[in-house]
This record gives structure tokens, C-alpha cells and sequence, in this order.
């Protein structure tokens, strides 16, 4: 059965609620998927499943370093994540916190892997946003996105 990695850092705790969030999308639609926080996930990781899913708060406009670190280190795997599911979501302190700045960072290292990016006609775009605590609005953007990726896993894998 295919699976979904979330990989997250949150400080506050925002970030990780709305990973449970994304993981919850992802199993509403039957896949396996698994909640990580970056500090317990090695590059390595990020070979042994079919979707991958960042999250991060907003700081100056970018993901937290700890985040980056784990995509500068998965450079020694470059060429290996082609063609896998990708997505990300952000939390920030304020509506102008530069959290589309931080989806779109970590979308575009995504894609330099060759990865999968879907956006999203209908709501957040290019991944769903927090300000502050997750509220309703994000809690559902987060379980669509998480059950969006989840079907394009599906039917990328037929």
C-alpha cells in the first residue's frame, strides 16, 4: 500500500496540529501515512514512501532551518524522489508573516527533486496556512490537501 511522509517542525505546537490535520486527509482516503517531526527524520527517510509532505512555520519569510537542513541533506539522493507526490503548509504569527514565501520555498526544493506538485484551484493554492492557532478554515484546507495528495499517489501508482 503506498504511503505519505509528513515531515514538520513546529515550535508552538501550530504547525504540528495542522500536520494531524494533513494526516488525517491522507487517511480519510485509505493510505498508510505517517506524521514526523524533522529532528527524528533522516534523508534516507524520504526514499521509502510515495508522497511527501513538508511543513514548517513562517520565519522571515522562509521555512525553519531545521527543515532546510534535512533538504540540503537529502542532496545526496537528488534524481532518487522523480516523480513522487509533494506538498506543503505553513504557519505564521501574522497575516502578512510570509506564508506563502514558506509553501513556495519548500515547493520549489521539492520540484528540484522532481517531484509532483499539485496546486489547488478552489482554496490555498499552493498549500494551506495557519495564523496562529489552526482554525476551522485551516483545519479544512489541511485535510483536503492532505486528502488530495493521497489520491494523486493513487492514481499516479496505476
Amino acid at each position: 500500500m503506498q504511503k505519505v511522509l509528513i515531515i514538520y517542525y513546529s515550535r508552538s505546537g501550530n504547525t504540528e496540529a495542522m500536520a494531524e490535520f494533513v494526516a488525517e486527509g491522507v487517511r480519510n482516503e485509505g493510505l498508510n501515512v505517517e506524521c514526523k517531526r524533522v529532528q527524528d527524520t533522516k534523508p534516507e527517510d524520504l526514499l521509502e514512501v510515495d508522497g511527501i509532505i513538508l511543513g514548517s512555520p513562517t520565519y522571515y519569510g522562509t521555512m525553519a532551518a531545521e527543515l532546510k537542513k534535512l533538504i540540503d541533506e537529502s542532496v545526496k539522493y537528488h534524481g532518487k524522489l522523480e516523480s513522487k507526490v509533494g506538498a506543503a503548509f505553513s504557519s505564521s504569527g501574522g497575516v502578512g508573516g510570509g506564508n506563502e514565501t514558506t509553501v513556495m520555498e519548500m515547493l520549489k526544493a521539492l520540484m528540484i527533486h522532481g517531484m509532483i506538485i499539485q496546486g489547488d484551484s478552489k482554496s490555498d493554492h499552493y498549500g494551506p496556512i495557519a495564523v496562529g492557532k489552526p482554525d476551522d478554515r485551516s483545519r479544512n484546507e489541511c485535510i483536503r490537501r492532505g486528502a488530495r495528495v493521497a489520491k494523486l499517489v493513487k492514481r499516479l501508482a496505476l
